[in-house]
């Protein structure tokens, strides 16, 4: 696993796709920063983190066979293994809020940016970006952020903790395949942040109401049963959770 370390850069999603386009890189290559200067979320999202207290970084996944439509199998397996490694950690009520940020309680600590690839109908690679407050105290106009030291009182070693991640994506990454949809699914489903509560949505257009989170379909849709036990499945576009 080849790890490259920048002082600082913008994005290392964008850094190591722009490397990737010129250079023939190897599996599981790593970039990772001390300062993202312009980090991106979902949605188009910034992700805001504070220079030398957290991790930023992104590791560039070669895929040999998997359709178009199994593509969040992908981050399935990413939450999966940032999961595992809170849980090590002792991290309090860790879940994975849909489709990929991971929260402690109510609070965000970690977000994720799935960037894909594409031949014809399959998925020939991915970079997958990871930025997880660890050391970082004070978050301004985020109130519902907080970091690894704000839940456990004490600092973590970010070399060891990025190695760590690095362990147990390597080994999640590996089980990409259609054949193991049933075996993710029932590893993800129990950590599903609002599993089976009764929560609020927003569509696209505002409009705000109540259903109840049963699980993910195969694409990487929410499904959520509406009153009178009727199930609709909602992509990420579509709808909006409060909570």
């Amino acid at each position: 696993m080849q790890i490259i370390k920048l002082s600082a850069t913008e994005s290392t999603n964008t850094y190591l796709k722009e490397l990737a386009s010129v250079k023939n890189l190897a599996d599981l290559t790593v970039v990772v920063t001390e300062n993202q200067t312009k980090g991106r979320g979902q949605m188009n999202g910034l992700w805001e983190s504070e220079q030398g207290k957290n991790l930023t970084f992104s590791v560039l996944k070669k895929i040999n066979n998997l359709a178009i439509q199994d593509q969040f199998l992908i981050s399935i397996c990413v939450s999966l293994a940032v999961y595992k490694t809170l849980i090590a950690l002792k991290i309090p009520d860790v879940k994975v809020k849909w489709p990929n940020d991971i929260l402690s309680g109510n609070f965000k600590i970690c977000g994720i940016l799935i960037e894909n690839s594409i031949s014809g109908f399959r998925i020939t690679s991915s970079v997958i970006g990871i930025g997880l407050n660890v050391n970082q105290i004070t978050f301004e106009n985020q109130p519902k952020a907080a970091s690894l030291y704000s839940l456990l009182g004490k600092e973590i070693d970010l070399e060891n903790l990025l190695k760590t991640i690095l362990t147990n994506l390597e080994v999640y990454l590996s089980n990409i395949s259609s054949n193991n949809w049933n075996s993710l699914l029932y590893e993800y489903h129990p950590i599903l942040f609002k599993k089976d509560m009764l929560s609020q949505f927003v569509l696209e257009n505002d409009t705000v109401f109540s259903g109840t989170i049963l699980g993910v379909t195969k694409e990487g849709k929410l499904r959520i049963r509406l009153e009178g036990d009727r199930v609709r499945e909602f992509a990420l576009k579509e709808i909006s959770l409060r909570y």
